[in-house]
């Protein structure tokens, strides 16, 4: 008898262990120690690989990072669950996508994100642009309208009153102060404008695909926080915790360190700066 209550003694002791999680103190509550990012190829994923990653590693997590050439299949790979997390879209995108393709993803964080900016080989700032010249600008009504921003609030053109300024097109400018002649053509395309035209409005991503520094803009974009990239995640996982991880990660210290040396010019979000 005293046999047997000491074997359900033991069995009992093992269960309350395991129930208390004996493995790693620092995994997912949930038991969860390996996070799937998808990042589109470029700065996004070196931002995965070089400051979320390693610090997520310091939590004991193992982080995997699969790099995406287009932007629709990171959406789909994260519905599905081939992700647990990507980071490559700004809120716009996001929120259009999950309507369209009917599916339930979330913001967990915005992320610095490389702006859009001003390039010339012509002119060397704003102020010695001459009345006449040629502007190469996205030709998509997203980046379209960023780009008229910029230029706006460099003093190169005023829009009319009450438009929507995340839907504004050529035809809502006011006055063109400088008489510039636009150019409209499909943003990827941009970088290679610079050459050929006085001036170009570069998205960052496609800058630093080129190779470009984006300390060389002539102007950068203060862009609204509905532009910048963000982590995204199924709605579903919102509350658990490897979400919160990430999230506790982007807020630290150590990766504002990391950004500042090495993703200079990119333009912090709201939260970084309060």
């Amino acid at each position: 008898m005293k046999n047997i209550v000491g074997v359900w003694i033991a069995i009992l002791t093992l269960a309350v262990l395991a129930a208390c999680g004996g493995g790693d103190d620092n995994a997912d509550a949930s038991g969860k120690k390996t996070i799937q990012f998808g990042a589109t190829s470029g700065p996004y994923s070196d931002m995965v690989n070089e400051a979320i990653a390693p610090l997520l590693e310091e939590k004991g997590y193992e982080v995997k990072n699969k790099e995406f050439t287009d932007y629709v299949q990171p959406n789909k790979a994260l519905a599905n669950g081939d992700l647990d997390a990507n980071l490559f879209q700004h809120g716009v995108y996001l929120e259009s996508f999950a309507k369209e393709h009917d599916l339930e993803l979330s913001e967990v964080i915005i992320v610095p994100t490389a702006p859009m900016g001003v390039y010339s080989n012509e002119f060397s700032d704003i102020e010695s642009i001459e009345n006449g010249s040629t502007m190469a600008v996205p030709n998509d009504p997203t980046n379209l309208a960023r780009a008229l921003l910029i230029l706006e609030d460099e003093g190169l053109i005023t829009m009319k009153e009450n438009i929507d300024p995340l839907r504004a097109s050529l035809q809502d400018i006011q006055e063109n102060t400088k008489e510039l002649e636009f150019v409209e053509v499909e943003a990827g395309q941009l970088p290679r404008l610079v050459d050929s035209e006085d001036l170009s409005m570069v998205p960052g991503n496609y800058a630093l695909a080129a190779g470009m520094d984006l300390l060389n803009a002539l102007a950068l974009e203060d862009m609204p926080d509905q532009y910048r990239n963000r982590v995204a995640v199924k709605t579903e996982d919102m509350d658990a915790q490897f979400v919160k991880d990430i999230k506790e990660v982007i807020q630290s210290e150590e990766f504002e360190s990391i950004i500042d040396e090495k993703f200079q010019g990119f333009g912090k979000p709201k939260w970084m700066k309060e």
